[in-house]
């Protein structure tokens, strides 16, 4: 699909996943034990056909720089194809400043200079696949100038808080983008995928830029509303907006669920990740695991149920872990109980014998902790 130019930003300002994001942005999420939240835009790009993606990335990139490398292992044209990793180079005293308009403008020469007549594009906080093909499709047939894709749910009250949401009109036509505010059961959540012309694309960011250096792309489009052409398309399957702590534990522990799983992974639509050659995980003798995704090389000798375990985790005699999300390399000690938390790469706890939170209220233990 040579005529789209795929691009990922990263999440915005209001979007904040506490303890996680300290160390790494959003799409440099461990998931589900084996992914990240970018392999998911990323492989959709990749299995549409898009040749062509520019990756933005802002606070503390280095760990979705390493994950995303080469982009050889996202299936993207070798000779072909590029994958591009972009900054925003301003030094930006208050991160108010720190806008996706900001990021492009400051990459404007990049957008130019690629020869695709059409942009897509999605956050690097969702999870979601889509053939944007398709979706490129309908745009083209509509004749619309813009295209956004959203989700319908009945949980908008408490769910999707930190979320825009559509407001349209029976043509599907989109008449205003607003913040979810939790004043209503049924929302069109706005997943912050856009289909446009690149030189359309280019003037709403110049037009940004002359009304606020706080504009994002979201507000200059909710205000060309009744200027421009603007259609609404429906997303079904899986969703799931990491946009809170609780909301990045949720999400990976919806998944254990093989019916939920199944209504996002096909396998003729597979997520594509870096590959982490190792071991298969040893289960010892009176280990005991039931309802839970245990990734590669690991070691369990206790008990793990309902929760996920990321590569290389250490699972000590009569350790107990419930509910819980364990990221690669953490080490649980011997007779330590975990439950309703998440434990960051390579903590370490065997002092501590019971870490108990709950399921409305997770706990957290932060990156290389002693505990």
């Amino acid at each position: 699909m040579n005529r789209a130019l795929g691009i990922v930003n990263f999440s915005r300002s209001h979007v904040h996943v506490e303890g996680l994001q300290d160390y790494r942005p959003i799409g440099a999420f461990s998931f589900l034990g084996r992914y990240r939240v970018i392999d998911f835009p990323l492989s959709n790009m990749s299995n549409s056909g898009i040749e062509y993606i520019q990756i933005y990335a802002n606070k503390q990139p280095r760990s979705l720089v390493e994950h995303v490398g080469t982009g050889r292992h996202y299936n993207i044209n070798s000779k072909r194809g590029d994958l591009h990793m972009l900054f925003s180079e301003t030094n930006i005293a208050n991160p108010i400043y720190d806008t996706d308009i900001a990021a492009y403008v400051n990459n404007m020469q990049y957008i130019e200079r690629s020869h695709q007549m059409y942009v897509i594009i999605a956050p690097s906080y969702m999870v979601y696949t889509m053939d944007y093909s398709e979706l490129l499709q309908t745009h083209v047939e509509s004749e619309a100038d813009i295209t956004l894709v959203y989700h319908s749910v009945d949980n908008a009250r408490e769910s999707f808080l930190a979320c825009d949401t559509l407001n349209l009109n029976k043509q599907k036509g989109v008449l205003s983008i607003e913040r979810n505010r939790g004043t209503a059961k049924s929302k069109n959540i706005f997943m912050d995928t856009y289909v446009m012309k690149k030189d359309l694309f280019i003037e709403l960011i110049e037009k940004a830029q002359k009304i606020s250096s706080l504009y994002t792309l979201p507000q200059i489009v909710n205000a060309q509303c009744e200027e421009l052409d603007i259609r609404g398309v429906a997303h079904r399957g899986y969703l799931a907006s990491i946009t809170d702590f609780k909301s990045y534990y949720d999400a990976n522990l919806s998944l254990i669920d093989v019916k939920t799983r199944n209504t996002l992974f096909d396998e003729e639509w597979p997520i594509y990740t870096r590959t982490n050659d190792s071991c298969p995980t040893h289960y010892f003798e009176g280990a005991n695991t039931k309802m839970s995704i245990v990734s590669n090389g690991c070691t369990i000798e206790g008990s793990v149920e309902n929760s996920i375990i990321g590569r290389g985790c250490v699972i000590k005699k009569g350790a107990v872990i419930k509910n819980s999300i364990i990221l690669p390399g953490a080490i649980i000690g011997e007779d330590v109980h975990v439950e309703n938390h998440v434990v960051d790469k390579y903590a370490k706890i065997t002092h501590v014998k019971e870490i108990i939170g709950t399921p409305e209220n997770p706990g957290y233990i932060k990156r290389e902790d002693r505990i």
